[in-house]
């Protein structure tokens, strides 16, 4: 049953015809007409004519205007490695004794980063993180030797992009308190993540079929899949 707030938002959005995404953020930020700071949110749909399982799209990009959500780090390293990661500003540092505890299920952190030499030991627990999309992984930059440089660009505002068995992919560009700048510039570093995906992946034709915009909690528009200048 819908609420009386979200009856009073426009109805049928969906069905108009694609804006560019400069028009579409003041309509959007209008509608986060809730008390919290609302998300504004890109869903993707896979074209098609793409063999859906075929498409394996998991990357990471840096959102050059930061993404407004604090991100609770851990780091799984040997003892010398400690004192960098704690520098760096990681939330929970710890090794062996910490991959003991997350074995029993406690994982209260939402990015895990570890060292080369410990991945082999995390790899036994893929039944537990896999699941949850916490397994460190190379190709997005969380197993490393370079703990410092991972651990800023999990704070500062990356975000991971990648598409389920439905061909769709979710990600936020941001908040509704952020300049229309700042959102545009992270939806451009957006795009251009997507278009080396698409080279990756030996497409053919177009990835994205469409692309709507909402926020957390309001209404979604068709948006149009250029960049702005």
């Amino acid at each position: 049953m819908s609420s009386k707030r979200f009856k009073k938002l426009p109805e049928k959005t969906p069905e108009l015809p694609s804006e560019k995404i400069e028009k579409l953020l003041p309509l959007v930020k209008k509608n986060c007409t809730t008390k919290f700071d609302e998300s504004v949110d890109l869903s993707f749909q896979i074209n098609n004519k793409q063999k859906k399982n075929e498409i394996n799209i998991r990357t990471v990009v840096n959102l050059p205007g930061g993404s407004g959500k604090k991100v609770k780090v851990a780091v799984v390293c040997e003892d010398p490695k400690a004192s960098e990661a704690k520098d760096a500003g990681a939330d929970i540092v710890g090794g062996d004794d910490f991959i003991e505890k997350i074995k029993s299920g406690e994982m209260n952190f939402e990015k895990l980063i570890c060292t080369p030499s410990m991945m082999i030991k995390l790899s036994k627990l893929g039944k537990v993180l896999g699941p949850k999309g916490l397994m460190p992984n190379p190709k997005l930059g969380s197993v490393t030797q370079d703990l410092k440089t991972a651990i800023s660009n999990a704070k500062s505002g990356q975000v991971e992009i990648r598409n389920d068995k439905d061909g769709n992919i979710g990600v936020s560009i941001g908040k509704k308190t952020f300049s229309d700048d700042k959102l545009i510039k992270n939806f451009n570093a957006i795009l251009d993540t997507l278009e080396k995906e698409k080279s990756n992946n030996t497409v053919k034709g177009d990835l994205i079929k469409s692309v709507f915009i909402t926020s957390t909690m309001g209404v979604s528009y068709k948006l149009k899949l250029e960049k702005v200048i």
